[in-house]
């Protein structure tokens, strides 16, 4: 990487962690979940609330944590010019819109993303792409964009994608003029291709005799969990804190107090904030506080949020970033936009 001239010091100045030190928060997160899942499985009769959702919280978000890390697994043997050719020029306009498209139509779940945001940021995409990427695919994947269509119609379903995307390419064009004005830091990592650069050629050579070897497919998972450790952790402690405040507010409870008002508004933004709830968890709720609550614009905050002010996306940008300002911004920009657009959804 641009920022660290040997392997072992990535560890420590990119990521935030060292071979040496222990994640406790991982750790002690980690020992939780499984203590639970003994629970679960071994002494049913003891029927514990938290334990139960702890096993729900984690079966639903097992398969985007699982297909996030294979991507950054496969993102770990590409180059870094051929990252950035993906997504579009670090400084251009197009690079926003590419890096939208992108978190648009790739078919994972908001904390799948988040690994694959982190890794895209390492492997040189501006803060700009970065955030139009996030922004736009907290719930944006095909298979819940089909389960959205059942639960609350086309016509609300594509409300919601467009006005996603419309808060992604605001946001990352907001971000580009601040980095262009250095206001915010550019990334270290971040590099400009020659116009003469052939990405397929030079991808077909990342994987060329790959695929048929076992190194390759062991390699690829120690790199996934290896640089997906970051965010492991704070997904496994968003699900301990979520199954924390499941004891206390049902979704009936909540529902009630989040009508199509601005106090509703706001009552939705401080719970999606605090409730760590991956897109599969948040999809059917979003759905109740469009047909319980009757407020599709609450709705709409409530996924959006999630990308906006949750910590797991917080701490993790902080971590990747090592700026708070890069990452405080993120909320700053998106707030206004989600209550604005959330606002309109409820009175029209």
């Amino acid at each position: 990487m641009g920022c660290c001239p040997h392997k072992e010091k990535v560890e420590a100045s990119c990521h935030g962690t060292s071979a040496k030190k222990r994640d406790w928060l991982l750790i002690g997160s980690s020992t939780i979940i499984a203590l639970s899942y003994l629970q679960h499985l071994f002494l049913p009769s003891l029927q514990l609330h938290f334990s139960h959702s702890v096993f729900e919280i984690m079966n639903i978000m097992a398969p985007g944590i699982a297909l996030g890390l294979v991507f950054v697994g496969i993102l770990s043997f590409i180059p870094r010019a051929v990252v950035i050719s993906a997504v579009g020029s670090p400084t251009s306009i197009k690079g926003i819109f590419k890096a939208t498209a992108a978190g648009l139509l790739l078919d994972l779940c908001s904390h799948g993303i988040l690994m694959v945001g982190m890794k895209l940021y390492e492997r040189g995409a501006s803060l700009a792409q970065v955030m139009a990427f996030l922004i736009a695919s907290p719930w944006n994947s095909i298979s819940l964009t089909f389960i959205l269509f059942t639960l609350v119609g086309f016509k609300l379903t594509m409300a919601f994608i467009i006005f996603s995307g419309i808060i992604a390419i605001v946001t990352g064009l907001i971000v580009r003029i601040l980095l262009l004005k250095k206001i915010l830091p550019q990334n270290e990592n971040q590099t400009e291709l020659p116009k003469d650069y052939k990405v397929w050629d030079n991808l077909k050579k990342s994987f060329e005799g790959k695929f048929s070897t076992p190194s390759f497919y062991k390699e690829l998972i120690i790199n996934g969990f290896r640089d997906g450790q970051m965010v492991l952790r704070w997904i496994f402690f968003g699900a301990v804190l979520t199954a924390a405040v499941r004891l206390f507010a049902t979704p009936e409870v909540l529902q009630e107090y989040v009508g199509p008002t601005m106090a509703g508004m706001s009552i939705t933004l401080f719970v999606a904030t605090v409730l760590e709830v991956c897109s599969e968890g948040s999809t059917p709720l979003a759905a109740d506080l469009v047909t319980r609550a009757k407020a599709p614009g609450n709705a709409f905050a409530f996924l959006m949020t999630g990308v906006s002010t949750d910590y797991t996306e917080i701490m993790s940008l902080k971590e990747t970033t090592k700026s708070w300002m890069c990452t405080l911004i993120l909320p700053i920009l998106t707030i206004p936009q989600i209550v604005a657009l959330g606002y309109l959804l409820n009175n029209f």
